[in-house]
Parts: C-alpha cells; structure tokens; sequence
C-alpha cells in the first residue's frame, strides 16, 4: 500500500497532536502531576510516534520513543518531575516540531541536535531517577518485567506470559485481509502499548489478545495509521482467572449456554477485589449495568458474545480508575466495533484550504454576475417585469445566505491564535525574571483563517512588548502597591462587521514625557500641544524606540511601525490607550473577512468610490451654516452641539482640480465615519446605495495607491476603489498643511470631553 498520499493527513495530525502536548505541558503542576494528563501527553506522544515509523519517519520516530519512556516512568511514578524537566519535555517538543516540518518539506532533521537533546533526556532522567530510588515508592514495587517492556519500547511477548493476572484490563484485536508486513507492524505497536497474551491466525483473520491500559479506541487511533478501521475489531474480554477460556470463545463462533459457569463466585478476597478493580476501569459489560454488577463473579453473559463497547478515554493509574468506573454505567448499548460505538452524531472532514479558496472565489463571481443583473434590470418597467424582478431579488438573498455560509468555513476561533502565547509568556517571563499571569478572554470569537494566520506576528510583538518594556519586575511592582504577579491579557469580541483584539497590561503605562524626548531627538515633526492620542501613535514611527539598551527583545526600533503597517494591510487599524502607573491597551479592529464586504457607493468628481459600511456612523444633509472655518484653512463641521473635522475627498485623493464651484465638497452631501478612535466628516457629491462588493488586492494586481485600501468591480464592469478610512483621514491632513494650515485639527474642539476620556 503507498502510504504516501495519507502523508499529508499525517503531519496535520502530528500537528495537533504537538500542539496538545505543549498545551498539557504548561498546565501541569510538576510537584503534583495529574495522571490524566500524563496519559493525555503519552497518548499524543505514541501517536505520533506509530504514525512517523508508518511514513519511515525514522528520526521523528525515535525522538518521539525517547520521550514516551521517560513519559511513561513519569506515568509510573519512576520519574520524579519538576519545573526543569517540564522545560526538557518542551524542548523535545519543540523538536519534535521541527523534525515534523523537515520531513513535511522533504529534508532531513538535524541528526546532531537529535542527539544532543537524548543526552540531555538522559542526563536529566537519570538524576531524577536516582532521586526515585533513593526514597521509596509504590511504584518501586512493579514487576522487573514490566519495567524492562517499558523500557525496550519494541520487545515482544507471547503466550507464555498468558498466565499473569495482575488485572490489567484484556483486549482481542482481531486483523482482516491484513498482510504479514503491516500484521508484523502492529504487533509491534501493539507490544509497546502492553503485553501481548497470544496470537495466531491468518491474512484473511488474525487474533490477538492484549493485556493493556489503553482504551479500544485509543488503540484504533494508532492503529488506524497501518490499515484501515473496516479491517480491525476490538473487543474488551475482561481480567481474571477465566481469561483463557474468554479468549477461545471470543475467538470462536457464539454458541448460546443455558447455564453460566459458577467457578468463579467463590474466589479468595483478594482475588475478587483484584478483579474488581480490573474492571472498573474498562467498559461495562452491558449497557446500564453498575459497578457493582460489573465487578460481580456471574459475567458468562457478556462473554457468550463478543461485542465492542463504547471507546473511552484511556485508564489512568490505580487512583484514578473508580472515576472511570462511575462513567462506565452512563454509556449507551454496545456496538459491533470499537471506535463506532456512541460515534457522536456530527462529523467533520478535512478539506484543503486551497478548494474552500476556490469556492469563495466562485461565490464572488456570483455576487458579480448578480450586481451585473440588478444593473440591466434597474432600468426595466416594474409592473411588466414583475416575475423578473422578484427572481431577481431571490437570487440575491440566496447569494447573501451562500456566501455567508460559505465564508463560516474558513472562519476559525481566535483560540487557534492565542493559544500560541502561553509558551512564549512562560519562556520571556522566566528570562525576564518576572511573574506573569497571561488571561485570554474570547477565545471562541471567530476569524478569518487568512487573517488568524497574518494576525499572529502582530500580536506577537505586542505581546512581548508588553512583556518586556510594560509589566514591571516583581520588585519594582511591590515597591508601587501592586501584586508581584503582573497582568497580561488577551481578548477578542465581535463589533459590528469587525473584530476587536486587545492586548492589555496592568503595567508602568507609557511614558509621555520620555517618547516626546525621544521623538525630538529623532527630528519627528510634531505639533506644540499634541494630544495622548497623537504621542502614542509616534511609537509606530520607523526606528522608534525608547528602550536605553539594545537586547534580543527590544531596542532596534524595528517592529512597531512593522506592526501598524501589516495590521494596515488586513484593512484594519491600531489604537493605543495608556495610564502611566496603570497599563497599557493596544486595540487592533480587523473585519471578519477579507473577501467580501458591504459597502456604500459615492460619487466623488463623476467617479465611483465604496466605503465600508462598518466604517460609517451616519450620512448627513450638508447645511452651510453648520460649516465653520478656523484659521489655517480648517474646516469642522457642527453636529448635534458636537465640532468634527471636515476632510474634502477631492484633496485627499488630489482631485482638487476636477472640482467645480458647485460640485465641490461643502455643498449636499457629508458622510460621518469613524477611523480608529477618530470620527470626521467626509464631504462627497452623492451617497449611491449600499452594496455587497467582493474585495480584490490591488497592491498585488497593481500597486499601492495612498488613500485606497482595495478595489471590487462593479454591476456595469468598471472598476472601483475602496478607500481606506484611516489612510484618507491622514491625507487630508497633509493636503491642509500643503495648502497652508496646521496638521493638529484636534486642537480645534473637534470632540466632546466624554470622547477625550475614551481616546
């Protein structure tokens, strides 16, 4: 069988899979692991190890086996854990990752770096395990056989060991159509997972029983990486003195017994609690049946014929077995295959990014097409063409409902972002010798995939920005009243047809004095009495720093003004909010999606121009005595008591000269629009409608135009541009100053005292 088109399937599995082992890696509490997430982390582990050694991922698979022993003598209290061996386990992580993406990208892993970290695995195991031995401990008391499986990963065990009754749970694995090669592979796997009582068949049926502490479906996972569900059938057969004759009739054909065999009622105390305590961490023999029933002698019943019951998790360690003994009576009847049983009722597949792309693609032609036939119709007779019209607007309320179907797919929750930071939180705030508790509020609030993945630099350099220049060490925080255990928080939440992500710190603040210092020193060109908003926004400046020593974190002056321009390219903005001696709180508002928008049409100088909705507050009829000019050539415009700065469209976007007496902003039509935390008011020649538009990149068809963030094209086939609200506020600006008047309209009374405290 080629296993190479499964490959694919594999590394993002293996992905996964690592991703969940760093997640349990950081919530463990080394002084008191918790068994089930030992198990979780092992379980992971061997997963991706059977799946590398089918792909003949060799390296990956041996890194993975060297962090599965020392997982599973951590499992077995033979290897005590603490804070440092946590951090080796990351390491091997991360490795492991590594590893994963040369084989993805058909190279070959660093071998030395390979060895190197086993080393260091051993070293650290070894010191731990002296430790171990040294203090006694329950898990010393193991069987000598057990630890040598453990520890040999691929030995093998046959029938002579069939005898043992230590109550380990008992499976039959039973393999159809399956070849010697991939029946030698599983056995393998299936030595490594516990210890294999007997076996023996052919191609066409081959048995095996299985002493193990897996669950059937946690087997079926690995597997699965071999040959195909269709072909392996898992049965639980139970403990005990009986186990022999369990096997030989699971083996053969049902036959109905009138009488159950009674030999096993009158077992010794410690026989029966051993056999108790066996089955109260594996499935329960039939459905509704209690722990007690289960653990009671008369069981022929659910032997007379095997049936598979439902997967669980996988039974942790000694204590932790009456936990899954209380869950057992709650799961549904039995079904014919391990892995099926209790299968929830919605399923998912995977679908390559690059075929849902092409939908949305499809989808946005439709909406054209759709422009394109609400154009031709608009000029019809709406009494004669009445059925037209109506098909019409049904085609594009069914468009509507397609398209935002279709665009919930390639949504993905904003834990697939910030469950990144965790690790890097850990690994800066112990370098940075500080105490930091990270919090992530709305972590289940969606995106869109191709912005999830640009979003993630950005707030990774937000992220250590505050961690090395905001949240004070825990010193100097006591010295200021605060806990020694600084702030950070991640948070997420949908406004209207955007996304606001916030990065907040409970830090020093910024320091304004010290940028404006700064940014005089760099020759910034500022105004006189600039506002907090106007000197958080000079740290965005090219080479800005304020840092007084270069480090591998800070200092270089690169990387904000990095961040406000990729935020800039995703069609969103950043503001910043700062309390010096209270923290820090960068916002960045992206739209949902960067495919399709609603927009309202304008005319500006007899060319169409669409801004997004979302951006909008209000549309409002033009008066002239609501206009006033300030010196210097600045306009506000006055709204329900309130001044806002008027930006004329023909000087932002240099159209000046097309502008005639009676079509030039100032008479007719404002639009009122919000850009970041500034509102102003946008002079047009004629609001057309609302639209739904399907964005296209013009930077990458083109090249980048100041003012304009994309284009889409129209119903009649020409092309028109979407303008990029924070960027035409800024032009306008700089087309006052060209024209003689100064850059700070903020110092006119463009804003209510409540709008200055939220800015």
């Amino acid at each position: 069988m080629d296993l190479s088109e499964f490959s694919d399937t594999f590394f993002e599995e293996a992905d996964e899979l690592l991703v969940e082992i760093e997640s349990h890696l950081l919530d463990i509490d080394p002084d008191d692991p918790d068994p089930e997430q030992l198990n979780a982390i092992f379980r992971a582990a061997h997963s991706i190890k059977g799946g590398a050694g089918t792909f003949g991922f060799t390296v990956l698979q041996e890194t993975t086996h060297v962090l599965e022993n020392l997982l599973d003598d951590a499992r077995k209290g033979n290897l005590s854990l603490n804070s440092r061996i946590v951090d080796q386990f990351l390491e091997a992580k991360d490795m492991l990752k590594d590893q994963l993406d040369a084989y993805r990208n058909g190279t070959a892993p660093d071998q030395e770096a390979f060895e190197a970290l086993c080393q260091a695995l051993q070293r650290i195991a070894e010191e731990n395990r002296a430790g171990a031995d040294a203090a006694p401990a329950p898990a010393a008391a193991e069987p000598p056989a057990q630890e040598s499986a453990a520890g040999a990963g691929f030995e093998l065990f046959d029938g002579a060991s069939a005898d043992a009754d230590d109550g380990t749970p008992r499976l039959q694995v039973r393999l159809r159509e399956v070849g010697e090669a991939d029946r030698t592979l599983i056995i393998e796997e299936l030595g490594n997972l516990g210890e294999i009582l007997d076996s023996g068949g052919d191609e066409a049926c081959f048995d095996i029983q299985l002493a193990t502490e897996e669950s059937p479906d946690n087997l079926e996972a690995v597997l699965c990486f071999v040959i195909d569900a269709e072909q392996l059938e898992i049965t639980p057969l139970g403990g005990g003195e009986d186990e022999a004759t369990a096997a030989q009739e699971a083996s053969a054909p049902a036959e109905p017994e009138p009488e159950p065999e009674p030999e096993p009622a009158p077992a010794e105390p410690e026989a029966a609690a051993e056999v108790a305590g066996s089955e109260s961490s594996e499935p329960a023999g039939e459905a509704g049946e209690s722990p007690a029933e289960s653990a009671a002698p008369e069981q022929p019943a659910a032997q007379d014929t095997p049936v598979a019951e439902e997967p669980k998790p996988a039974a942790p360690p000694q204590a932790a077995a009456p936990k899954e003994a209380a869950k057992a009576p709650a799961k549904p009847a039995a079904a014919p295959k391990a892995g099926k049983a209790g299968a929830p009722e919605t399923s998912s597949i995977r679908v390559a990014v690059d075929k849902v792309d092409q939908v949305i693609n499809l989808v946005g032609e439709l909406i054209i097409t759709q422009s394109m036939l609400n154009e031709t119709v608009n000029g019809l007779e709406g009494v004669v063409n009445s059925d037209l019209l109506n098909g019409i607007n049904l085609l594009q309320r069914n468009a509507r409902d397609l398209q935002d179907a279709v665009m919930s797919i390639r949504m993905l929750p904003m834990d697939y972002v910030f469950s990144r930071f965790p690790r890097l939180v850990r690994d800066l705030a112990g370098k940075l010798g500080k105490e930091i508790n990270l919090v992530t509020e709305g972590e289940s609030t969606e995106l869109d995939k191709g912005l999830t993945e640009r979003i993630i630099d950005p707030l990774t350099h937000l992220v250590r920005n505050s961690l090395d220049h905001g949240l004070e060490s825990p010193e100097a925080r006591a010295r200021a009243g605060k806990p020694r255990e600084g702030k950070l928080v991640l948070s997420a939440q949908h406004q209207g047809g955007n996304i606001l992500i916030e990065v907040r710190d409970d830090g020093a603040g910024l320091n304004r004095e010290k940028i404006l210092e700064k940014a005089r020193a760099n020759g910034i060109p500022m105004s006189d009495n600039p506002s907090d908003d106007e000197v958080w926004q000079l740290i965005f400046a090219p080479g800005f720093s304020t840092a007084e020593q270069v480090s591998d974190l800070s200092g270089r002056g690169v990387g904000m003004d990095v961040v406000k321009r990729n935020i800039q390219s995703m069609g969103g903005h950043v503001e910043i909010m700062s309390k010096q001696g209270q923290g820090t709180t960068t916002r960045i508002v992206l739209p949902l999606t960067l495919a399709i928008l609603d927009g309202m049409l304008i005319k500006v100088a007899g060319e169409i121009y669409i801004l997004p909705v979302s951006s909008i507050i209000e549309s409002l009829q033009l008066r002239s005595e609501h206009l006033s000019s300030l010196p210097g050539n600045v306009q506000m415009l006055k709204v329900r008591g309130e001044y806002y700065p008027v930006i004329s469209v023909y000087d932002a976007m240099g159209l000046r000269g097309l502008a005639s007496e009676t079509d030039e902003g100032g008479r007719g039509t404002a639009v009122m629009v919000q850009a970041g935390n500034i509102k102003y008011v946008m002079l047009v020649d004629e609001l057309l409608g609302q639209q739904q538009v399907v964005v296209k990149n013009l930077e990458a068809n083109y090249r980048r135009i100041p003012g304009v963030s994309a284009a889409t094209i129209l119903g009649d086939g020409n092309v028109a541009l979407i303008l990029d609200m924070p960027d035409l506020y800024r032009l306008g600006q700089e087309a006052r100053v060209r024209r003689g008047g100064p850059s700070d309209a903020a110092r006119a009374p463009s804003a209510s005292t409540e709008e200055a405290e939220q800015a």
